[in-house]
């Protein structure tokens, strides 16, 4: 700037600075003050933002404007639209001197990859803010990036890892007092824990979770530890402690404005008291409508669309009406791209169960191969074990006696015998 307006160092500082010191800060060897910063910015006749990050005030305003329509397309569950406003933004140079607002986009970018389903893509971006020097990301913003990073892994059956890269943070003795941020780390390794199986340790860990945020009080500690307690109570049988749990979670919940939260919350409670309490199938049904409203005129994303209307399916089928439950399954299984392949093949199955009871039987063994073509590959955890088991069954029901056993087995392997 100081060469553009014909100046030289000496005529730059004087007379308020030394020439001296003009060319220690050109030369990266002080860094001015915010008084000196306003007074060579003056004497340039630029802005301030723009002496110091090179980005002018139109850019600037550019550059936030963006990053608030890829924030709000997000919340909106537009993912898509997300990802290619926050990598149009990441594309442009005007960033690079920014890195506060580099950092948020990036983590936008990794939300919205893994909303997409392009997990490696986001697990690629949470892994390079996390290697971050810790000067350059706050403490706050590495406990979402590690939350996130560990979400990913556990969708994408990569549970060791889910599971180490948040002990790494939880099980340190330089660990944080608990607050909103952790309470959310730690409910991701509860959940991983139960996705692999290891139920001893998640029930260890879930009383100190739950401790936790009792002490803590706040409505988030309180909704997110209780949700998954009750889904850890439902896995080991417990169903009371489930209803329980899962009634705290939604009285806490019902009271803090999250229409998005609270109408995924009430989709697992539905979809556990289907298990729990099969003879009321109809008012979980009843209530599993309602969400489905709800979460469409939400920012829900397809995967939150598509639990429930799993969960709808389902009710369906206990309710006896598999013409129901293949209306609510046909267009999910149309939005399968880009989902987690675990998923992916229990919606499968959950085809296959509504065509065999619709006695398609042909169709039904259609689905329920493409489901096991996508469950071979993947490590054995509770939820694959559990879709093994389903199929096995319906094959079973059907008659498809030598792909029930091999089902059966991969099932029983599942659990380690």
């Amino acid at each position: 700037m100081r060469r553009q307006r014909g100046l030289s160092q000496a005529q730059l500082a004087h007379p308020e600075l030394s020439d001296s010191y003009v060319s220690l800060i050109e030369s990266g060897k002080r860094t001015p003050t915010p008084a000196v910063l306003e007074l060579l910015a003056r004497k340039l006749d630029c802005s301030l933002t723009y002496l110091v990050n090179g980005v002018t005030a139109e850019q600037m305003r550019e550059i936030e404007l963006g990053l608030g329509y890829a924030h709000l397309a997000m919340e909106n569950g537009e993912v898509a639209e997300a990802r290619t406003r926050y990598a149009e933004l990441l594309a442009d140079d005007g960033l690079a001197g920014l890195p506060q607002l580099r950092q948020e986009a990036e983590y936008g970018l990794a939300l919205a990859s893994q909303a997409c389903g392009d997990l490696d893509a986001a697990i690629d971006l949470l892994n390079g803010l996390r290697g971050r020097d810790a000067s350059e990301i706050s403490p706050e913003r590495n406990i979402d990036v590690v939350t996130q990073l560990s979400r990913c892994y556990r969708e994408k059956g990569e549970l060791a890892l889910a599971v180490r890269i948040v002990e790494e943070v939880l099980g340190g003795a330089d660990r944080p007092a608990w607050d909103d941020g952790l309470i959310r780390l730690g409910v991701q390794l509860l959940a991983a824990y139960i996705d692999r199986g290891d139920l001893l340790r998640a029930g260890h860990f879930c009383a100190e979770l739950v401790a936790a945020a009792e002490a803590l009080g706040t409505p988030l500690a309180l909704t997110l530890a209780h949700w998954e307690a009750a889904i850890l109570a439902s896995q080991t049988g417990q169903g009371e402690q489930a209803v329980a749990h899962f009634e705290r979670a939604l009285a806490i919940q019902s009271e803090q404005g999250d229409p998005r939260r609270y109408a995924r919350l009430r989709n697992d409670y539905a979809m556990i008291m289907l298990e729990i309490r099969p003879a009321e199938a109809r008012a979980w049904r009843d209530l599993l409508l309602k969400v489905e409203r709800e979460l469409a005129e939400s920012s829900a994303n397809a995967m939150d669309k598509m639990r429930c209307a799993m969960s709808i399916a389902r009710a369906e089928l206990l309710l006896g009406s598999p013409e129901q439950a293949e209306l609510h399954i046909r267009p999910v299984l149309s939005m399968l791209d880009g989902m987690p392949e675990d998923m992916q093949a229990d919606v499968r199955v959950l085809a296959g169960r509504a065509l065999a009871e619709l006695g398609r039987a042909e169709e039904a063994v259609r689905e329920l191969e493409k489901a096991t073509e996508l469950l071979g590959p993947l490590p054995s955890t509770h939820f694959t074990t559990r879709s093994w088991l389903t199929a096995a069954e319906i094959l079973e029901r059907i008659d498809e006696h030598g792909r029930s056993v091999e089902a059966y087995r991969r099932a029983l392997s599942g659990v380690g015998l």
